[in-house]
């Protein structure tokens, strides 16, 4: 059994055939974490989940380059925090989707300096982000949900933010338990160490079928610490690079991990279930 950890299903991409990828994927022991951006993919994923028994589950969670960060003031000077060019977190809903039975973590959440328009107010856009990061991370501590992080250029902060929610959340860091995971993972093997001490798997995609960079890594991380994803629409693996990612091709990741490793597909394939299952209390 493959699980694709992270994939967008629920995205525009997927308008006309949802339920046919899904199903293709099911059909070939595919199971599958549809995983939200904003509040309208959220209600999507928790929809499509809902419709079947099994091996569909959702996250929840605000994405960083979605959330509003402009000010406007009123006629007396004062800040009023509107809605620009993204949404503004409300806690509650995103409470009331997490707590239904489909939901298995919080996310995607993060942070990501790379999209942010140097024409903008780079810093306050930078504090915003951080600020909506840490108001996820304690809708999962209070929902007692694991969270899929996103981090892209901003990895020095995410790290400080992790590591002081650490400090204040003790109980969440026993030895042993994990409580979430940086998906799509291109970091190095220091960078990968920096999360795992404080708790954290990581995930590759197809990434890592067209791109040798991260070979050498993946042979040394220990096994217990990773799992594989698609990220679908996004980082098609090879050889169907250039077309429209989909949850199946989750194995071509766990090939690629095999061959690098020189072990089986399905011993990636069950160890990658595993941990995705202990993470996500499947």
């Amino acid at each position: 059994m493959f699980i694709d950890t992270h994939c967008h299903v629920n995205f525009k991409d997927f308008k006309e055939d949802a339920d046919e990828v899904i199903r293709r994927a099911l059909d070939n022991n595919t199971s599958m974490i549809i995983v939200s951006s904003d509040i309208k993919t959220a209600n999507k994923a928790l929809a499509l989940a809902n419709k079947y028994e099994s091996g569909v589950h959702a996250a929840i969670g605000l994405h960083p380059t979605n959330i509003e960060f402009e000010e406007k003031h009123n006629s007396e000077g004062l800040p009023e925090v509107f809605v620009s060019e993204g949404e503004y977190f409300d806690y509650g809903s995103y409470e009331k989707l997490a707590n239904s039975d489909k939901v298995v973590a919080i996310g995607e959440i993060g942070l990501d300096y790379y999209h942010i328009d140097p024409k903008k107010d780079v810093a306050k856009i930078k504090k915003r982000q951080q600020e909506v990061f840490i108001q996820q991370l304690i809708l999962a501590r209070n929902l007692d949900l694991p969270v899929i992080i996103h981090c892209r250029q901003a990895h020095d902060d995410l790290y400080r933010i992790l590591s002081e929610f650490k400090k204040d959340n003790p109980d969440l860091f026993t030895p042993g338990k994990n409580w979430g995971v940086v998906h799509c993972f291109s970091g190095d093997e220091d960078l990968a160490w920096k999360y795992f001490s404080l708790g954290l798997l990581i995930s590759f995609t197809g990434l890592i079928t067209f791109s040798k960079q991260w070979d050498d890594l993946i042979r040394k991380v220990p096994f217990d610490k990773i799992m594989i994803e698609t990220d679908t629409p996004f980082m098609t693996p090879e050889p169907y690079r250039g077309r429209r990612n989909e949850p199946l091709l989750v194995q071509y990741v766990a090939k690629r991990i095999a061959d690098i490793k020189n072990i089986k597909i399905e011993k990636v394939a069950e160890v990658t279930y595993n941990n995705a299952q202990s993470l996500f209390d499947l």
